[in-house]
């Protein structure tokens, strides 16, 4: 399939608003998993601040936000794999995140369970693992939204599961016009939810999360059960929720 052409200047004409609150999950084992390795909270402090000086930096434009913010926009890092609209090796960050925690919960859902379908000898885990769900505000002027017109005339290219090059160049191309956000329908999620991907840490509108959630998600052959306790939320998916992913529907006959 030949790459849809969308040139900076063509882009810049296809700018809209997008304002409001999107969601993001990560481990919630982001700050205890140093704790073991200490013995004080003065000692755990001093670690994490060591950690963190041998990272990479942060760009300029990512001061006074929270880490869970702008840690996507680190520099200096080669980006071992590419996603939906970054490129793999020293590329430019970018935030994913989606309109609804429930398509959160999906997006991560299916990226857990491709991490065991492509590595079949490794055991799904016995136990529900933990996981921070967060909001924070979006407000930005120049962002594209790939399931309008004219730009949903490409689809198919924005929605391949597993063909990103069509989003990289579009988002390499938006970057170049000075836009800000993509917003593009979750291939994840069977209800094919809203999701954004920031480009740039100017299109945050708060500098940190607006709600925190708790969610436990546990992995196993027949699919995936997620569980929030406040406000109160089940969710499942079956294995056969992301067989349209050719590397998931693998593992599928290889577990029939």
């Amino acid at each position: 399939m030949s790459l849809p052409i969308w040139t900076p200047a063509a882009l810049s004409s296809e700018a809209r608003a997008v304002k409001g609150a999107f969601w993001r999950l990560v481990e919630a084992q982001h700050r205890i998993s140093t704790m073991k390795l200490v013995d004080t909270v003065d000692e755990q402090a001093l670690l994490e601040h060591l950690l963190e000086d041998t990272k990479p930096a942060y760009p300029p434009e990512c001061d006074g936000l929270d880490y869970l913010l702008k840690t996507p926009f680190r520099y200096g890092a080669a980006y071992p794999h590419g996603s939906r609209f970054r490129r793999a090796g020293r590329t430019l960050g970018v935030f994913y995140a989606a309109e609804r925690v429930e398509t959160a919960v999906a997006e991560l859902s299916f990226y857990r369970l491709l991490f065991f379908a492509e590595s079949p000898d490794t055991p799904f885990p016995a136990n529900a693992a933990e996981y921070t769900g967060f909001a924070v505000d979006i407000a930005t002027s120049a962002a594209l939204d790939l399931t309008e017109p004219p730009l949903d005339r490409d689809r198919d290219a924005w929605e391949d599961p597993t063909d990103y090059n069509a989003c990289q160049a579009l988002a390499e191309a938006a970057r170049d016009a000075g836009l800000e956000a993509i917003l593009y329908r979750s291939v994840r999620d069977p209800a094919h939810g809203l999701n954004l991907a920031l480009l740039s840490p100017a299109g945050f509108a708060s500098p940190g999360p607006t709600m925190r959630q708790t969610w436990r998600i546990r992995l196993s052959a027949s699919g995936v059960q997620a569980l929030r306790d406040f406000p109160e939320a089940r969710l499942g998916f079956s294995r056969a929720d992301f067989a349209d992913d050719p590397r998931i529907a693998a593992r599928l006959q290889d577990l029939t």
